[in-house]
């Protein structure tokens, strides 16, 4: 299977995809730089230049949407799929009228909003209110959900669009035998993004003093480490890596400590297929499939994950409970299944058939 990716600000060349705009060359140095300044002046700049602390997305311009539409006429594709709401103005365009659609919902984007802002946060854009967030996503025929209680949710916004649940696949990814655990080592893995700053700005201030003297490290994988630049001894940051599997194997305990947010939180299943358990906030474990082996201890406060933390740390339980919650409940057929109805392929179609993505 090949893919070719469009659109009109990148180009494809010999497999690889390339910004082929100043405006989008800029927005490209503009974040590298952004990711390399000290904590907090990254942040502040954001904030100054959007007058908020975080942007949930952004619409495309009329211009852009006419490109897409085009693009779309052209390919008469027998599906279109639709990154989140933010692009389904796409779906007004005449061009695409009577198209199978479906708009992929990685969140609902309302209910975020509100999380961030009862965390004391200001979010773009402003007026995105269930109303509005409903009528965006009833533009298409289809709706994928991350998680159950979101495809509930959204069915309740949206009664006449079919709506069900293509959650994250976790294959699992075993230890390999020659490979122990070292006693004592935490990992957490996140972006810079909002949610993953706060969250790890809550657990060094409230919660790391409480494991002082307990022989407990922890590793930060992801851009979330670097972002935070201090950080106290007993905690190390690697940035981005090219593999998560020697991290996240040779760790006793995974942690997520979050406080606002939304949709799923993969990381949580980037652990559990791993064979990790992850002491995790109520927010964090919200979405995912019931189980009493599931592989997540909650902790409600402070004092509680740091004391769930102490207990498992040097003592955690075997990687089988995690790698059979991620067969059980998220294997590739039962991720799938939802959206390879909602395609309905044509019968018959060769293996070598051309997939194409039009990127905004």
């Amino acid at each position: 299977m090949t893919a070719d990716v469009s659109g009109p600000h990148v180009r494809q060349w010999i497999g690889q995809v390339f910004a082929s705009s100043l405006s989008a060359l800029a927005g490209l140095a503009a974040r590298a730089v952004l990711s390399i300044l000290p904590d907090g002046l990254g942040q502040h700049i954001r904030q100054t230049r959007h007058k908020a602390d975080m942007v949930l997305g952004s619409f495309p311009s009329a211009e852009d949407l006419r490109w897409c539409a085009r693009a779309v006429a052209r390919l008469q594709p027998e599906a279109v799929l639709i990154d989140t709401i933010f692009r389904s103005p796409l779906l007004a365009e005449p061009e695409l009228r009577g198209c199978n659609s479906i708009i992929i919902a990685h969140d609902v984007f309302h209910r975020r909003a509100q999380a961030i802002e009862a965390a004391g946060y200001s979010v773009l854009p402003r007026d995105l209110t269930r109303t509005r967030e409903a009528a965006l996503l009833g533009r298409a025929e289809n709706i994928a959900a991350i998680q159950p209680e979101e495809a509930a949710v959204i069915s309740a916004m949206c009664p006449g669009v079919n709506v069900f649940t293509t959650p994250m696949p976790a294959l699992p990814c075993p230890p390999p035998g020659n490979v122990r655990r070292n006693s004592g080592r935490l990992v957490f893995v996140g972006s810079g993004g909002l949610p993953n700053l706060d969250g790890m700005r809550w657990f060094l201030k409230e919660i790391w003093p409480l494991l002082a003297g307990y022989g407990i490290t922890l590793d930060i994988i992801g851009d979330c480490g670097t972002a935070l630049r201090r950080l106290p001894p007993g905690v190390q940051a690697f940035g981005r890596v090219p593999d998560l599997a020697p991290y996240l194997h040779r760790a006793a305990l995974a942690i997520a400590p979050l406080r606002a947010g939304s949709g799923l939180k993969v990381k949580l299943l980037d652990y559990a297929r791993h064979g990790l358990t992850t002491v995790v906030t109520p927010p964090g474990v919200a979405g995912f499939q019931q189980d009493a082996n599931a592989p997540f201890v909650v902790a409600g406060s402070a004092v509680m994950f740091a004391e769930a933390v102490r207990r498992l740390a040097h003592n955690p339980p075997p990687p089988d409970e995690a790698l059979a919650y991620c067969t059980n409940h998220y294997g590739m057929a039962a991720s799938f299944a939802g959206l390879a109805a909602a395609l309905q392929p044509a019968p018959g179609l060769a293996a070598e058939q051309r997939f194409g993505a039009i990127g905004l």
